[in-house]
């Protein structure tokens, strides 16, 4: 053989030779990389998940102090509506005439008893509202009946059968109310 021949087989062995080596190299860095691609993907998920579920811990957490601060702030609703009932007998006894001495005394009594009970009830932030001339507000007060009365504009409220008591601005008894009906429209007929 000659050796341009030689050489040439030579090369094309170490081609050869070459090739399959390459080829089998290239294999583990391909599956390398598709780990590697697969492993990134999974703590990107995974960072995503810890991160969703850090932000739900935060709502639970918030939620919770919010429901903690509900309860402390309106915890005397239930005992503040025991209470209301006590205080419209001491009002409903002072709209009664003192007689002589002995009831004006009593009276007085009861006065004091329903001062101290009312401020007793606003050092806890309960807020009586007499909404006597006040405009009507359903959210407020509840009306009992409706009454024209010229010096009154309409939905007006004319007077108060029960006050209504509020707490944290939250209500606990609307007012009981009379409200003032509209005139009827004057419509004229014409025959």
């Amino acid at each position: 053989m000659s050796e341009q021949t030689q050489n040439e087989a030579e090369a094309a062995a170490t081609e050869e030779t070459v090739t399959p080596e390459s080829s089998a190299s290239q294999e583990p860095n391909l599956e390398l990389a598709e780990q590697v691609a697969a492993l990134t993907a999974e703590v990107v998920e995974l960072k995503e998940r810890a991160l969703r579920a850090q932000a739900e811990a935060d709502n639970v957490r918030r939620r919770a102090e919010r429901d903690v601060q509900s309860a402390h702030k309106f915890a005397l609703e239930g005992f503040v509506e025991a209470l209301l009932p006590i205080i419209d007998s001491l009002e409903q006894g002072l709209q009664q005439p003192a007689e002589n001495d002995e009831s004006k005394a009593l009276k007085e009594g009861m006065d004091l008893t329903l001062k101290m009970f009312v401020d007793a009830l606003a050092k806890k932030n309960v807020v009586q509202m007499d909404p006597q001339g006040e405009v009507f507000n359903p959210e407020l007060h509840e009306a009992m009946s409706m009454q024209e009365n010229s010096e009154f504009e309409p939905n007006t409220i004319i007077a108060v059968f029960q006050k209504g008591y509020s707490l944290n601005g939250r209500v606990v008894r609307p007012a009981r109310v009379v409200v003032n009906k509209a005139k009827p429209a004057n419509i004229d007929q014409k025959v």
